[in-house]
């Protein structure tokens, strides 16, 4: 048996990983032609501004590799030949398989404004990207930066750290309004002022004005100018499909596969970034681009090819990143849609805590602590958890199991209910220390 793997992110490692453990005697080859092969992408941001080393990216060794027992061939794959069931490298070779992985991952959304080709124009997809950064960083002063998620805020205090000054462009009225509330929202505003970047809200990009082949300034819709050396943008993703799309297999944003991984040609599967996976829970299929999915992915992805039927089941959205600073934890459904039957509730970073003070377990050394819950009929929806992380496990627990919140709903929803005592009561009662 011969598996191929198209990748060298975490879904593809965790393929390899789980064929392995079933599957000793399968050859297995991964393909890539990324020049680093594998290592940690949600570090580059850390990477970037300085706080880990480009050898701390790399978290396996080349002992780990010989134990997995694969080959890797840094190549190019430019066709998959379905009806031979083989791919064709850049080289213009063939190599057959048995069973075909894609994990070929997502890249950057390119910007679509005039001057978007000139040099020190800068997204963060890869090792390379950060260094051309980097070395970008040392020439400039003023860098601009453009997108309202995570990696834009990371690209934004990374520049900082490297002593450039920064404006952030916010298309809307706040920060990353898709998934915080308000209060979260400023909670994080006002850290990225209080650390020196300078905030632009309604602002969108015109035009990338250049000089001599550089970024020399940008032109806003509001007309308005801003001088600068770098533009940084990161405007979301898309799926690297194409492969899948030219070789007939079914794909919408990403490449569709059922709960075992596979797509439409049952010799063919295809996980992390790529992959549009099935979520038995709304009977959709949707793109997942956490670390963490990818490689429950992979793994998934890795036993089916080695005939080890086993569903993916898509976990609950658990993400523990950090927002200017400030550790925060996202925990199930808190971003788009309403429900009439959920109630928000929040408490932190105000009157509410300094009045009570002994309201969490362990509030001590965190200038800002708030939580937020989503409260159903029965169960916990969704969190958020800033600062102070002590709830963040119990939280994560009771929503990832819908543990019955009956006992504590009617204590969590009552008048200037100190919700952390409630949940930590509630949680003291699932987990009795004796």
């Amino acid at each position: 048996m011969r598996h191929i793997i198209i990748g060298t992110g975490v879904a593809a490692l965790a393929a390899v990983e789980s064929i392995r453990s079933v599957e000793r005697g399968a050859e297995v080859i991964l393909l890539g032609d990324d020049p680093y092969g594998f290592y940690s992408r949600p570090g580059l941001a850390y990477f970037l501004s300085g706080e880990l080393t480009d050898k701390a990216l790399f978290p396996k060794t080349r002992e780990d590799y010989r134990r997995l027992g694969f080959t890797y061939r840094k190549a190019r794959v430019t066709k998959i030949l379905r009806d031979d069931t083989s791919v064709q490298l850049e080289d213009g070779s063939l190599l057959t398989y048995d069973r075909l992985l894609l994990a070929t991952g997502a890249f950057a959304t390119p910007l679509a404004v005039p001057g978007s080709t000139l040099q020190g124009v800068v997204k963060l997809d890869h090792l390379n990207d950060a260094r051309n950064i980097l070395k970008l960083a040392k020439r400039g002063r003023t860098a601009v930066v453009v997108g309202g998620g995570i990696t834009a805020l990371e690209l934004a205090e990374g520049l900082l750290a490297r002593g450039m000054s920064v404006h952030y462009l916010l298309r809307g009225n706040r920060y990353w309004s898709n998934v915080l509330d308000e209060q979260e929202s400023r909670i994080i505003e006002a850290r990225l002022q209080e650390e020196g970047i300078t905030l632009h809200f309604h602002s969108e990009l015109q035009e990338i004005i250049g000089r001599s082949g550089r970024v020399n300034s940008v032109r806003l819709k509001n007309g308005k100018t801003l001088k600068c050396d770098l533009l940084a943008y990161a405007i979301g993703i898309q799926p690297r499909a194409d492969l899948a799309r030219e070789a007939g297999l079914n794909v919408e944003r990403g490449i569709l596969v059922d709960e075992f991984m596979q797509t439409n040609d049952p010799n063919i599967c295809a996980a992390g970034d790529v992959a549009q996976v099935y979520d038995r829970i709304s009977g959709r299929s949707v793109l997942d681009s956490l670390w963490n999915a990818a490689r429950e992915q992979g793994y998934a992805a890795g036993l089916n090819m080695a005939g080890r039927g086993t569903p993916y089941v898509k976990s609950m959205p658990f993400n523990v990143t950090r927002l200017a600073g400030l550790t925060t934890t996202i925990i199930g459904a808190v971003g788009h849609g309403r429900d009439d039957d959920l109630v928000g509730i929040a408490r932190g970073d105000s009157e509410t805590w300094r009045e009570l003070p002994n309201a969490i377990v362990a509030q001590s050394g965190f200038d800002v602590n708030r939580v937020r819950i989503l409260v159903g009929e029965k169960k916990l929806i969704g969190a958020v958890v800033m600062g102070d992380q002590t709830l963040s496990v119990p939280l994560q627990t009771i929503i990832a199991k819908q543990i019955d919140i009956l006992a504590m709903r009617d204590k969590l929803l009552a008048q200037n209910a100190k919700i952390s005592d409630v949940i930590v009561d509630f949680w003291s009662n699932l987990n009795p220390v004796n």
